[in-house]
């Protein structure tokens, strides 16, 4: 299905992932969207043998987050990026970690069901920042903020996506879906 829009941006922070099991904590607003692209990068190799093709080899790499949006807003970045806010003054130093954060959103799909998306484990980086003066006509300037999201430890799970009008998704999960990070063990349907 095509997607016609995008809304409810939000992030929670990783607070474990380990071989023992992965949290999130509370889910936050991010910024309001403008944009999101998802690319996942993968790789395949080809295995020659007797003039053909004898096997292929599928690897799966990182995947990039590019989110488009209005604003950023300072406690937003310093949440996201590491940064210190000190009466509502955003603090950037060379020393700041971005923390490990889950990123969701939704998308309407053409058929007015819903596209849901939850990518588990990623880090920020700074996003630039363009300024222009005011002229005859006024151009908006956005920001966009990239990030780069990998497997979870926990499981190798690294993203989750589901539509709305499918009737196999269990009760409540996609009611719930930005109350708190979807837990993949809420996926299993009941008798």
């Amino acid at each position: 299905m095509a997607t016609i829009s995008l809304d409810k941006l939000v992030y929670a922070k990783v607070t474990k992932d380990d071989e023992t099991g992965y949290t999130a904590g509370p889910v936050k607003p991010f910024a309001p969207a403008m944009s999101s692209n998802v690319n996942r990068n993968s790789s395949s190799t080809s295995l020659y043998a007797d003039n053909g093709v004898a096997a292929v080899a599928t690897s799966s790499g990182e995947t990039e987050l590019e989110l488009g949006t209005s604003e950023i807003p300072l406690p937003v970045q310093a949440d996201v990026l590491g940064h210190e806010l000190r009466n509502g003054v955003l603090i950037r130093k060379k020393t700041d970690k971005a923390p490990y954060i889950a990123v969701g959103f939704r998308s309407e799909n053409d058929d007015n069901s819903d596209k849901l998306v939850w990518l588990y484990k990623g880090k920020f980086q700074v996003p630039g920042q363009e300024f222009a003066t005011k002229g005859e006509s006024v151009e908006f300037q956005t920001r966009t903020i990239t990030g780069k999201f990998a497997a979870r430890k926990f499981d190798g799970v690294s993203d989750i996506e589901a539509d709305t009008n499918n009737e196999e998704i269990p009760a409540g999960v996609a009611e719930n879906w930005f109350n708190e990070v979807v837990d993949i063990a809420d996926l299993v349907a009941t008798p």
